[in-house]
């Protein structure tokens, strides 16, 4: 049986992608930090296997595939790096513990995960490394700099890691959403949410992930996966504008 590994999938979108999975009668290993949001997972969906990972701790992402594979007989078809954490505010205006949090998870762990789960993804073949990006990574956005620019990083690394394990049979993907209707979009510090809205379900976001996963026959490979109409036309309207454009088009979404 196929297997499936979900950072921070308690809660949002890795929650709708476990759920999905399962659906489709996947082995799903849901691993996050919040207890309670697993023990209701788990209430709700006995198959999955659950457990707790810290993401910014490479011990604790050992720890948790090797419990996790403990149930699938060794294998791991995907690692999804989904857990991600967002502070709105200016840059003068969140402390510095808040810069490192949201480097720490969404840049570290996101590199751990990759790391821990490389040995699983090469001894399985045809497997994928799935990475939560972000349209905020089309073009730097205010009130959520930092955060943005983690999500640049998640999209070089996932280019990167495509051409570094090809020859290991491992395909590496990022999920590109625009505001998603989960606890990440609840602040009110980029201007972003009242232009766009937040219109992209959680389940809009794990049916990509599968569709994303499950590509069939492809002509030229493809790394990055838009979500939302919305998103694809800036992701598009980025590559074929002058950036002064870009830059204007995006001025005007976050202020």
């Amino acid at each position: 049986m196929s297997s499936i590994f979900i950072s921070g999938g308690a809660a949002g979108i890795g929650r709708a992608t476990a759920v999905r999975f399962l659906a489709e009668g996947w082995t799903v290993g849901v691993y996050d930090v919040d207890a309670a949001a697993l023990e209701s997972m788990q209430a709700e969906h006995s198959a999955v296997i659950t457990g707790r990972l810290d993401v910014r701790d490479p011990a604790s992402w050992e720890a948790a595939l090797a419990d996790f594979t403990r149930h699938t007989g060794g294998t791991l078809d995907i690692l999804d790096n989904n857990a991600g954490v967002l502070v709105g505010g200016d840059l003068a205006d969140i402390t510095p513990e808040q810069v490192k949090f949201q480097i720490d998870v969404n840049v570290l762990g996101v590199t751990y995960g990759a790391q821990a789960a490389y040995k699983y993804l090469k001894a399985a073949g045809k497997s994928h490394l799935v990475n939560l990006c972000s349209a905020s990574a089309i073009y730097g956005q205010p009130g959520i700099a930092t955060y943005s620019a983690t999500k640049f990083y998640i999209s070089g690394l996932t280019e990167a890691l495509d051409l570094e394990w090809e020859k290991d049979g491992i395909r590496v993907v990022a999920i590109w959403p625009l505001w998603a209707k989960t606890a990440l979009a609840e602040t009110d510090a980029t201007k972003s949410i009242k232009t766009l809205g937040v219109n992209i379900t959680p389940e809009q976001v794990a049916d990509q992930i599968w569709h994303a996963t499950h590509p069939g026959l492809m002509v030229v490979p493809r790394v990055h996966y838009s979500v939302g109409r919305a998103t694809t036309v800036l992701a598009n309207s980025s590559r074929l504008a002058p950036r002064a454009v870009v830059r204007a088009i995006n001025k005007f979404i976050a202020q």
